[in-house]
């Protein structure tokens, strides 16, 4: 198998508005698209800034439960300023950690999935 990138990630949310508001307006990430996709359903898909991996956001799946996505690592360059302009935009995010892979802070949406901001080591 000839696999050379992710595109999209499912985010399993309970209310598709509240969660596109948060990514958007609390994380910066950009709407790509937002159609009607069934009764009640629409598919929402943003994405970071500038970046080609998207996530949608998802009621559709039995098994996955709202926030039951954990552990999603996204990356920064200055992990300092980031985490001073996410909680000026209301968002609770952890204290910034140091370990060998990175200096993270963690973070979850409105229905508890879980992220990690990370910066890299540097030189790698």
């Amino acid at each position: 198998m000839a696999i050379h990138s992710f595109e999209i990630i499912s985010v399993p949310v309970s209310d598709q508005q509240r969660a596109k508001l948060f990514y958007r307006d609390v994380l910066g990430f950009s709407l790509i698209r937002e159609e009607p996709m069934g009764p009640g359903m629409s598919w929402i898909q943003l994405a970071p800034q500038g970046q080609n991996v998207t996530i949608a956001l998802v009621t559709w799946f039995d098994t996955m439960k709202p926030g039951g996505l954990q552990g999603v690592m996204v990356n920064t360059e200055d992990i300092d300023s980031e985490h001073v302009a996410l909680k000026s935009r209301g968002l609770d995010i952890g204290e910034i950690k140091q370990e060998p892979w990175g200096r993270y802070a963690m973070f979850t949406d409105p229905d508890g999935n879980g992220w990690i901001l990370r910066q890299p080591p540097t030189g790698a």
